[in-house]
């Protein structure tokens, strides 16, 4: 509840939604009474405000954002847990398999834990342009402490007597609007946008060419018809698909798709008629000269099916290789900060107490306000995730990398670290 704004009082107070712990979990509290009551699982789109200090950026960093959010309750803790992964997957699939954006799947260490939680568990995407890591999504697992605060519990089922109460195990987990931006930043180019097939708009254009004001109208309308047929078929197979009929030039659509990222452009002129074929454009080629691709008229579906499938496995295979060229290890404080500065996610030894983890972003801050960044932003590094791959996680020192490290505890994995949005 906000009731000033800066020094003055507000004439009404403002209710603040932030995310619906609070919210839901007094209901949870009379919804569930019995076993028979769990698991509850409830998943809900809505919009929540956040006081944001920093810098706002579209998509990124917002005071108000839409977010997908799930709350659940289970009888158990093994099932709590199990649920807690099995989430993460999910939105791990989504990114890659949707928007062909490699994750890093690890937990989050003790400092960039959600308040509350047991422990939580996150997918970390890299931004290779800017050298910045954005957490993707994040699965929590909440134990009973809001089970206790609330009171949330139920009949335990193996007492004879009715009487004896136990807490719910609760989850909680969230995927937001932000996730948009990591395709656009990881794919885009200078010509504009480049989107992952599977989640383009329209993921095919057809373009007419090879018409002139002078041509006859015998002629631009079998191209016509030709164009409205291969919309229908590929509609007809689940592809979002659009015919620019638009009195534009060829050249000003090509430029015009390009910008907004359509994977394939289909090209179809009188010449391609008379071959029983057409071209096809793919967005994601460097070169466009060379991205362009024959399809044949026989068999548009399968030809078109193909190359979308192609242009998610490219961009896939080029955000893999460029992720993984951008993460090093570090044993000693010295190549911290070199790699840092470079552009780079950093796996180190790390023992994980909080306060180690403020000296290490406040030390990085400081040893990178005289030093080339880059990127120009000369910000500490933070704590992204403890990988859970085997390929992040070879013998690890037993030394946490801070020369000052006032836990002294025994490392036991690899934490990655860098700059974050």
């Amino acid at each position: 509840m906000v009731t000033k704004c800066g020094d003055r009082e507000l004439e009404e107070p403002v209710a603040i939604r932030p995310t619906s712990e609070t919210a839901m979990y007094a209901s949870f509290k009379n919804w569930i009474q019995s076993h028979r009551d769990l698991p509850l699982r409830l998943n809900q789109w809505c919009s929540v405000v956040r006081m944001e200090v920093r810098q706002t950026n579209f998509f990124l960093r917002h005071r108000e954002f839409l977010w997908q959010e799930g709350h659940t309750a289970f009888a158990s803790e093994i099932e709590a847990t199990t649920e807690v992964r099995q989430i993460l997957e999910l939105y791990a699939r989504i990114y890659e398999e949707l928007m062909a954006v490699p994750v890093v799947r690890g937990t989050k260490t003790k400092a960039e834990t959600f308040p509350g939680a047991e422990y939580t568990e996150t997918v970390e995407v890299f931004i290779p342009p800017t050298g910045r890591a954005l957490q993707g999504a994040t699965s929590h697992h909440l134990g009973q402490r809001f089970a206790k605060m609330f009171g949330i519990e139920f009949q335990d089922p193996k007492d004879p007597t009715g009487k004896s109460r136990e807490y719910a195990y609760q989850n909680s987990w969230g995927l937001s609007t932000r996730s948009m931006a990591a395709p656009i930043m990881i794919h885009g180019d200078d010509r504009g946008l480049v989107l992952p097939p599977r989640i383009a708009g329209f993921q095919v254009v057809i373009v007419p060419v090879g018409i002139k004001k002078s041509s006859p109208d015998e002629l631009k309308q079998e191209v016509t018809q030709k164009c409205e047929e291969y919309r229908e078929k590929l509609a007809a197979a689940g592809l979002r698909v659009k015919v620019d009929q638009r009195d534009n030039s060829p050249g000003w659509k090509f430029n015009f798709w390009e910008m907004k990222g359509v994977p394939v452009r289909l090209e179809v002129g009188p010449k391609d008629i008379e071959k029983g074929s057409f071209i096809m454009a793919k967005r994601n080629a460097a070169d466009p000269k060379t991205g362009k691709v024959f399809g044949s008229d026989a068999q548009v579906v399968e030809d078109v099916q193909n190359v979308l499938d192609e242009i998610h496995n490219e961009l896939f295979a080029k955000a893999v290789a460029e992720r993984d060229e951008s993460i090093a290890s570090a044993t000693e404080w010295k190549d911290f900060n070199v790699y840092l500065n470079s552009g780079k996610m950093i796996l180190i030894p790390f023992c994980g107490d909080p306060a180690c983890e403020d000296m290490i972003k406040a030390k990085s801050k400081d040893e990178a306000s005289e030093a080339e960044v880059m990127g120009g932003l000369k910000m500490g590094a933070k704590s992204l995730c403890v990988p859970m791959e085997d390929k992040f996680q070879n013998a690890c020192p037993e030394t946490c990398i801070n020369p000052n490290c006032p836990s002294g505890v025994k490392v036991e994995k690899w934490t990655l670290f860098g700059r974050s949005y």
